[in-house]
């Protein structure tokens, strides 16, 4: 961190005009500095911020004492000191305040109990210039001795001042012809201009300050030239809690684009021709999702998608131009799954990603990792020497939200390049018949605080991230939380998406941990992007409820069981715990002992536990849960013979069923967290398992995934069997252990012990696995999944009742037969009635899905004397699935008879007219 101190005549430099030549070097040498702070007055003292303003005029002491005298002091150069049976030195003055019976807001009750304290009416205009310094609210005796000290957290109090700031279309910076405008949201800043330079990394061509509006706390200036093309960054002076009154050179939140590792803002009017690839307003956009049900994802990371494939150019693996290369190995796979019924693809994080060297990154050395033993702790020894500066990383640590990441891009020193080609991507993608979604992640950024890479913070210190009752920054997602309940943090995340949305035609939208977001943020965010769009937009997200605003303990959440309603997705733990077995969180010996439905539970033990048949029937009823949907009507007869509703269906302590309608459930058995299911079952099914059964497993839980009512997700690879080598979180672990080889040669099982960071303590459970060869499957096997997850799109695409759109309807038209307690609780039998629905294609369909190792039959009374046979994706001799036609029924009795490990799909046609 590179930090020096600057004096007072610095400091008014940035807002006089007219300067002198000498005065106007010196300001450019601000822009020029290597440095990122400057401070100008440090602080005198550092308070933590047990006080929360609850609007312009009140504030929240939790738990202080009444007695004793309340006054804010304040300081313009960070000077007070407030020591405990001292006096207050160093600030310029203090105001009074009066305790009230005033009510604590909902928003702020998570805080507890306390004295609201008000300002008096007099005082009220000057708070907004006081924000700008340095405030601490202390209690004292009759003497004016210090009882206690704290800083007060400032989002309160600045989303009431500036509530007009919201509506302000236009924050950051646009070219436009003879002039350029910029706009920043810094409502405690003491001054601010604007840096701007003609290339990423050469010398200011001049720097410009900013006017500041009271109304909304916008600072802004024209800038008489058409600066397209060039770059900025902003010199923003502000008090900061801890270090004192510093200058920030800092990036702008709302960047469109960046230079190299994200050093200068880039200025670009995106929907300039210039940034457009050629076509791109003339591109036909793929075909619209009548209902959200109706999506069928295949998620995929940019660099895992090309950087192992030869048939790619050197200078386009790893790269957004990968995609164009449509005659590559990995684009035809994806042209492959559009042609069978994939509708979208999801690419992990593609905006500026923190972590990653977006030049000159660093690799392991591949020839000493080729040809170790499979079981070696060398492979992730080599990995783990560049793994903080190597070209890999999820991308799960937001830099700048709203530009492309440079690491992707074939030249991260331009601007538009990375503009151009992100372009160039979906525009491929949309050409072979794919929808394009984002993973975005607005509910943290890579780094707060004061931080270099820092950006928020060093603008409106204290405000955008969510703070806990001592005014420290909230991490339970793992880094610095973000408080989209906030005012403009939730417009940041609003105008983000936007923008995407608009400018990138994106299609549709994963939040990652969006149980961290209001609902009604999201909300609103659903209609701003819609009009952005001029389309509905899809969005998806986790909505895991846990941290600091679980169970609703600040605000509605946009979690699973608080957003029945919204026509937001949730991923689904339902069906996945019920399917492979166990939790995210499973380690040691519960990655062997906590079997699943499909991996062996009770009828194919692998001896690590001792399992009831109890356990399997309630695994085949969460099953069954999540082939309806998750909705919460629909009712079920369980194991022990009763019929439930789905909401009233235990699920480790919550309603099994929580969604109002399938398209707000996502079904999914795999995705980028935790091990692939084929290393899940080589953990969890018998040692003696063969491959090519193994991948029969895994095509078991493809078909469940596939027929489950709601969107279908699948991470890319689960198809071919993927395999991360045992590794339970690869997020930084290389490309050697995110591997894809769309030659179908090799699943990249067996490559190494995985990083020991997070998987160490198991390495005695995990080493005989991975020395196993009887566990890496043969071309052959992945073939064959290959082939038949295909074959299971298009099943699933051939009619919308795997589709339906309401809870009604999958009510109406949804009947599970084997249910109850005389069930074989290892097949689950699917009926669905076809009568009178658009796109059915049939007048009803059976499905059935046999997990055990031996054939079935199933007798269904009902549906004898029908005219049932096989669907014609699966009655084909290039079928992916031959066993399937060894599947029968009996016309006479109803009888289903159904091969070991097969999921078969029985059709009857509507009468001819």
């Amino acid at each position: 961190m590179v930090i020096r101190k600057s004096t007072g005549a610095a400091f008014a430099a940035l807002i006089l005009v007219g300067v002198s030549p000498a005065r106007a070097a010196a300001d450019l040498a601000i822009c020029n500095d290597n440095g990122f702070q400057a401070v100008l007055s440090p602080a005198a003292a550092t308070f933590d911020a047990r006080a929360a303003w609850l609007d312009r005029r009140t504030l929240l002491w939790p738990a202080a004492a009444a007695d004793g005298i309340y006054r804010l002091y304040h300081s313009t150069n960070a000077a007070i000191v407030a020591q405990a049976g001292a006096r207050v030195r160093g600030a310029d003055g203090a105001l009074a305040l009066r305790a009230t019976e005033a009510a604590i807001p909902a928003a702020f009750a998570w805080l507890g109990k306390g004295p609201v304290l008000a300002l008096a009416a007099a005082d009220e205009p000057r708070m907004a210039a006081l924000h700008r310094g340095q405030l601490v609210l202390v209690r004292e005796d009759a003497q004016g001795q210090v009882l206690d000290a704290t800083a007060v957290q400032v989002a309160g109090a600045l989303d009431d001042l500036y509530a007009a700031a919201q509506q302000v279309p236009d924050l950051g910076a646009l070219p436009a012809p003879r002039r350029t405008t910029f706009k920043l949201w810094a409502p405690t800043a003491r001054n601010v201009a604007v840096c701007t330079y003609d290339s990423g990394d050469g010398p200011a061509r001049a720097v410009t300050p900013l006017r500041f509006d009271s109304a909304t706390g916008v600072w802004s200036a024209n800038v008489p030239a058409n600066l397209d093309g060039k770059y900025y960054r902003y010199a923003v002076d502000v008090h900061a809690n801890g270090s004192g009154i510093v200058r920030n050179l800092v990036t702008d939140p709302y960047a469109v684009s960046l230079t190299t590792d994200s050093r200068r803002a880039y200025i670009a009017d995106l929907a300039a021709p210039r940034l457009k690839p050629k076509g791109w307003d003339s591109a036909p956009p793929p075909a619209r999702q009548q209902a959200q049900t109706d999506m069928s994802i295949y998620e995929l990371h940019v660099r895992d998608f090309s950087i192992n494939d030869a048939s790619v150019s050197a200078v386009n693996r790893g790269k957004y131009t990968a995609f164009t290369q449509t005659g590559s190995n990995g684009m035809r796979h994806l042209a492959a799954l559009a042609r069978a019924g994939l509708t979208d693809v999801h690419l992990l994080p593609v905006y500026d990603i923190g972590s990653v060297p977006e030049q000159h990154c660093d690799a392991p050395d591949t020839a000493r990792l080729r040809g170790l033993p499979p079981d070696s702790e060398v492979q992730q020894q080599l990995v783990g020497l560049t793994r903080q500066t190597d070209c890999y990383n999820w991308g799960y640590d937001p830099y700048h939200y709203s530009a492309p990441e440079g690491s992707y891009s074939t030249d991260p020193a331009d601007g538009a390049r990375r503009i151009v080609e992100l372009r160039q991507m979906v525009m491929a993608l949309h050409g072979i018949g794919l929808r394009v979604g984002m993973d975005v992640v607005y509910n943290h950024t890579f780094l707060g605080g004061q931080a270099e890479k820092s950006v928020l913070d060093r603008i409106v210190p204290g405000y955008y991230h969510r703070l806990d009752a001592t005014g420290a920054i909230e991490r339970s997602t793992c880094c610095d939380n973000t408080a989209t309940e906030h005012a403009m943090m939730g417009k940041l995340m609003t105008d983000s998406v936007a923008l995407w949305a608009k400018h990138y035609r994106m299609d549709s939208f994963r939040f990652d941990l969006m149980g961290h977001q209001p609902r009604a943020v999201m909300e609103t965010l659903q209609r701003r992007v819609d009009a952005a769009a001029g389309h509905h937009v899809n969005l998806i997200g986790e909505g895991w409820n846990f941290g600091e605003v679980a169970d609703g303990k600040r605000f509605v959440q946009a979690a699973q069981l608080a957003l029945n309603g919204s026509g937001i997705g949730t991923f689904s733990d339902r069906g996945r715990d019920a399917v492979r077995g166990g939790g995210a969180g499973d380690a040691g010996h519960d990655m062997l002992a906590r079997q699943g439905y499909v991996n062996g539970l009770f009828y194919d033990p692998n001896g690590s536990a001792a399992h009831t048949k109890e356990a399997l029937l309630k695994a085949a009823d969460l099953v069954r849960v999540g082939l309806a949907g998750s909705v919460r009507s629909y009712p079920l007869t369980t194991y022990d013979g009763s019929v439930r509703k789905l909401a009233d269906m235990d699920y480790a302590g919550q309603p099994a069923g929580y969604a109002s309608a399938p398209g707000e459930t996502v079904n999914y058995v795999e995705n980028h967290d935790n091990q692939t299911l084929y290393d899940l079952n080589a953990l969890r099914l018998p040692l003696a398992t063969s491959t090519a059964e193994r991948a029969r497993v895994q095509m078991q839980a493809a078909a469940i995934n596939t027929f489950s009512q709601g969107v279908a997700y699948f991470h890319a690879g689960f198809d071919i069997l993927r395999s991360k080598s045992l590794d339970r979180n690869s997020f930084e672990s290389g490309d050697w252990f995110n591997r894809l080889d769309w030659t179908y040669r090799d699943n990249y099982f067996g490559t190494g012990l995985p990083p020991a960071a997070d998987n160490g303590k198991d390495y005695a459970l995990l080493r005989p696995l991975l020395a196993n060869p009887a566990l890496k499957p043969a071309p052959a096997d992945i073939a064959f999944a290959r082939d038949t997850f295909r074959d299971l799109l298009a099943i699933r695409a051939s009619s919308t009742l795997f589709r339906l759109r309401t809870a009604e309807d999958i009510a109406q038209r949804l009947r599970f037969y084997n249910t109850g307690p005389a069930q074989v609780p290892t097949v689950i039998v699917g009926r669905l009635d076809g009568s009178g629905y658009a796109g059915a294609g049939y007048r009803s369909i059976v499905y059935l899905i046999n997990v055990d190792k031996v054939e079935q039959k199933i007798a269904v009374p009902e549906e004898a004397r029908r005219w049932y046979r096989l669907h014609p994706v699966q009655d084909r001799a290039e079928a992916g699935d031959q066993r399937v036609r060894e599947a029968r029924y009996d016309k006479a009795t109803g009888t289903f008879t159904v091969p070991a490990r097969t999921a078969v799909v029985f059709v009857e046609a509507f009468p001819r007219q």
